[in-house]
């Protein structure tokens, strides 16, 4: 009968050929493996399900909720705007672009911070008129390299946190990634700058080949609240912020009539609608950032409070119960507490109220509320919901108070009051308590994929290296490096990790490779901390391919990019960061 190892080894040979193959859900082929495991009797009984209560897992968790409030509140929103530019140069917009994406990306999850500045990169690029694949993939390399600096910014680093504090007692702290972390963030940025976008193709992106009915141009009529004038205001003065979101002011409503022509020179007066054309996101950004409101604005201040709104679009079909009537005399706004905010037919404007407009077949809708009652009016009026194609409403008025709630958590966990996941999970409650996160959206945020795989993989690394599996692959590393120092077998495990990366999910690549690390460090008798730290820079760093890491993976279609791509900047980034990160990993823990 085959040895425990035997057992362990080959049923992760099987798990790695099955994540690469990628054909199967990587959270399922994890999760079939520990079953199997736990039927072969690799695992325990009492700890098959352990990893759904390991530290790592809950602090990866609740650092995707609190980033999740951190973009509702429109913060990291505010910071990104002010430093966007279409007019300045590519190599000086890639280097602004990276040190956001980098900075933020030490703060947030690295997966939000790319999801949040991808837009506007999208966007800076259309206005550019130059391909978005030149600027789209260094920004996804920069939040890569930026999530190393810090404990929470990339899961590597959080997996190899708890790993330390299961096998030495007390996990890394939240800075001690910093020094190696920040060094290769820093030469990985000036790279992608000034020579890594030179090395890649100019290629459209899905995003900028789609249909004008893709992109969704509405009519919308944006009402002006007592706290939207601060001084006299005039149609025109709305035209720069207007420009900068790509939106058409097409006029202005008083008193229930639309002033004729453009209205330009016109006053604006509180309780008047700003009559304008745009997509959904520039809408709702130019609504924010006007201190607009919309129809019924007193009907949401519930949904507000208990989470936030969002933008839904729905087609109206032959037949459909809204087609032929209007909005108030669906009494939309009443009955359901959803405000239809604006309406795209085919390109064509309209001078008629948007919640007067009588609605045809072929209609878009732009419907503003509650998730919950978006869905509700969705199925009552017959439309057809279009497939992501959902905009969050941002709650600015409340970025202080979101980044006050973040630092406060951090400075706790930082100082020592309360350990990180109790500090993560305080600072939750708040985002909760402020209505800055719902509770629908506190699981919405969590990639539970991820979640699974991390859970399941953490019983049977422990199983492997239980085995004498990790202590094997150590030996055969040292094998081969036998006769040279130390820091030779940890060149060759940081390079073995690093090219695991570049094909297999991080998480899984670090909860392999840390144990690994742990007897390489035991048989050299030198510094586990330095091993673990390269395991942690190596597993972070997959920049070969698209399936390495998730941000790789999200930037493929809008970027336009090929499979092959990637390598054409990412093998001189990883050269770069093995050059920079293993000297420092040596000078700051060293053997």
């Amino acid at each position: 009968m085959p040895s425990d190892q035997t057992l362990i080894i080959s049923i992760f040979v099987v798990l790695f050929g099955l994540l690469v193959w990628g054909r199967i859900r990587y959270d399922l082929v994890a999760f079939g493996a520990l079953v199997l495991a736990a039927v072969l009797g690799l695992i325990p009984s009492d700890k098959v399900f352990s990893g759904f209560g390991h530290s790592a897992v809950a602090i990866i968790a609740l650092v995707l909720i609190v980033s999740r409030g951190l973009v509702g509140s429109g913060a990291i929103e505010k910071l990104a705007q002010r430093l966007l530019d279409s007019e300045r140069p590519l190599p000086l917009h890639i280097a602004v672009m990276a040190i956001v994406g980098a900075g933020l990306s030490a703060v947030i999850n690295n997966v939000a911070a790319l999801a949040l500045l991808m837009p506007l990169d999208i966007d800076t690029a259309s206005k550019a008129k130059r391909a978005v694949s030149l600027s789209l993939m260094p920004l996804s390399f920069a939040t890569i390299l930026g999530g190393m600096i810090t404990l929470i910014g990339t899961p590597p680093n959080i997996v190899i946190a708890a790993y330390r504090q299961d096998v030495l007692g007390e996990p890394f702290g939240m800075f001690d990634f910093a020094p190696v972390g920040l060094t290769v963030a820093v030469v990985g940025i000036i790279f992608v700058s000034l020579i890594g976008w030179r090395l890649l193709p100019k290629r459209e992106g899905a995003l900028e080949q789609e249909p004008e009915f893709a992109k969704g141009r509405y009519i919308a009529e944006l009402r002006v609240g007592d706290k939207s004038l601060k001084e006299k205001t005039t149609v025109s003065d709305l035209y720069p912020l207007a420009d900068k979101h790509d939106l058409h002011i097409l006029g202005l409503v008083r008193r229930g009539k639309r002033l004729p022509g453009l209205a330009a020179r016109q006053d604006i007066r509180a309780g008047d609608f700003v009559v304008v054309e745009g997509e959904p996101k520039s809408i709702e950004a130019f609504m924010g950032q006007g201190a607009l409101e919309f129809s019924g604005n007193e009907k949401h201040s519930g949904s507000v409070t208990s989470g936030g709104l969002k933008l839904t679009e729905a087609i109206v079909p032959e037949g459909a119960r809204i087609a032929g009537r209007t909005a108030r005399g669906l009494k939309l706004l009443y009955t359901h507490s959803v405000t239809l905010l604006g309406v795209s037919r085919n390109g064509q404007r309209f001078t008629d109220r948007v919640r007067l407009l009588t609605i045809k077949p072929g209609d878009v809708l732009l419907l503003l509320g509650a998730p919950e009652r978006n869905a509700e009016a969705v199925s009552k009026m017959g439309v057809l919901p279009l497939e992501g194609r959902e905009t969050q409403v941002v709650q600015r008025s409340k970025a202080s108070l979101s980044v006050g709630i973040f630092l406060a958590a951090i400075a706790a966990a930082v100082i020592g009051w309360v350990s990180l996941p109790v500090a993560l999970a305080a600072a939750v409650i708040a985002l909760i308590a402020v209505g800055l996160v719902s509770g629908s959206e506190v699981y919405e945020s969590i990639e539970w994929k991820v979640i699974v795989l991390l859970a399941s993989l953490i019983p049977l690394a422990e199983a492997f290296e239980n085995s004498g599996g990790a202590e094997l692959i150590a030996s055969q590393i040292l094998s081969v490096t036998q006769g040279f120092p130390a820091w030779v077998s940890l060149l060759a495990l940081m390079i073995v990790t690093m090219t695991l990366s570049d094909f297999l999910n991080n998480v899984a690549t670090t909860l392999i490779a840390a144990p690994i690390a742990i007897g390489m460090a035991a048989a050299t008798s030198t510094n586990p901390d330095a091993w673990l730290m390269t395991v942690a820079v190596a597993a972070s760093c997959a920049f070969l391919t698209p399936i390495g890491h998730k941000n790789n993976t999200i930037i493929l279609g809008p970027g336009g990019y090929h499979f092959g791509d990637y390598w054409r900047m990412g093998l001189l980034l990883e050269v770069l960061v093995i050059a920079v990160a293993f000297p420092m990993i040596l000078i700051v823990w060293p053997l």
